[in-house]
């Protein structure tokens, strides 16, 4: 079946965390996504752990799609002012 050989050949640009959680390829090795994870939900309480990663995406998205070459401090500080943002309509 071609269909199989095809698939073998394609190789996985994105992943999925142990937590459901949507890893870009772009961004952070995962320990440091984890990190900032947990900083953010300590800053952020009321958000879900879905939510904060929205919030991280969004910084990516606003960095032209990656997070290389800032500083983590510099992600957790625009994620946590979208998340600011979003508790007014929380």
């Amino acid at each position: 079946d071609p269909g199989e050989n095809s698939l073998q050949k394609t190789s996985i640009s994105s992943s999925v965390n142990p937590s459901g959680i949507f890893v870009s390829p772009y961004a952070l090795n995962l320990s440091s996504f984890t990190k900032l994870i947990k900083r953010l939900q300590k800053k952020h309480p009321g958000f879900s752990r879905e939510e904060i990663a929205d919030a991280v995406q969004e910084v990516r998205r606003m960095n032209k799609g990656v997070l290389n070459g800032m500083a983590i401090s510099s992600i957790e500080e625009k994620a946590s002012d979208i998340l600011s943002s979003q508790q007014q309509k929380h």
